[in-house]
């Protein structure tokens, strides 16, 4: 997610007779824009400002989301317990970028380029992570057991204790990204600066 505006801111079970790591799953990728407009660099910033999308209390650059599904198999065992033996994910990662609209002058048009280029790269990381966080899950979820569990309940309750701290380490990845970019001299903080100021 980019954040930076200050004035200038900013599930039916597929069967499995073994335990399965679907490495062959691949993420499905989305591209929503949101319309800005300028013709030069501080122009188009403004507009994002104002056009943005609405992420906690303000608006921001870009934004990356997800949905995600699974696929689980469940299987109670002969010796009465129930192990867990193959997950699927079904993961849809959307981008939320700007596009700009309208005639620019040629100077503005290669710095929006280069900026929009760089906002993208920047969120294509994010998704990244969330590929990392999602193979973490299946890496824990395949092959997890509970003893005395023929209902297959303990075995559900064990990897929903996982799940929390998974997600929380992708989110703070996240924080972490977007602190190190957005600071002074960040890749962000450069290509707003190189947006606003390079036309003048």
């Amino acid at each position: 997610m980019l954040r930076f505006f200050r004035p200038f801111i900013f599930a039916a079970c597929a069967l499995a007779p073994t335990l399965a790591i679907a490495a062959d799953w691949k993420p499905q990728e989305r591209v929503e824009h949101y319309r800005v407009s300028g013709g030069s660099g501080i122009e188009l910033y403004r507009s994002i400002g104002a056009n943005g999308p609405r992420v906690g209390p303000g608006n921001v650059i870009a934004y990356t989301d997800f949905k995600l599904l699974w696929s689980r198999d469940y299987r109670p065992q002969p010796d009465g317990s129930c192990k867990l033996v193959s997950a699927r994910p079904s993961l849809t990662i959307t981008y939320r970028l700007p596009k700009a609209s309208g005639n620019m002058p040629a100077a503005t048009k290669r710095l929006w380029e280069r900026f929009i280029s760089g906002v993208t790269a920047h969120e294509k990381v994010h998704g990244d992570i969330i590929v990392d966080m999602v193979k973490e899950i299946e890496k824990v979820s395949v092959g997890l057991s509970a003893p005395n569990d023929p209902d297959c309940k303990k075995v559900r309750a064990a990897l929903q204790s996982q799940l929390g701290p998974i997600s929380e380490r992708q989110r703070a990845r996240s924080r972490d990204f977007d602190r190190v970019e957005m600071s002074d001299g960040g890749n962000v903080h450069r290509l707003v600066l190189e947006l606003v100021n390079g036309d003048r």
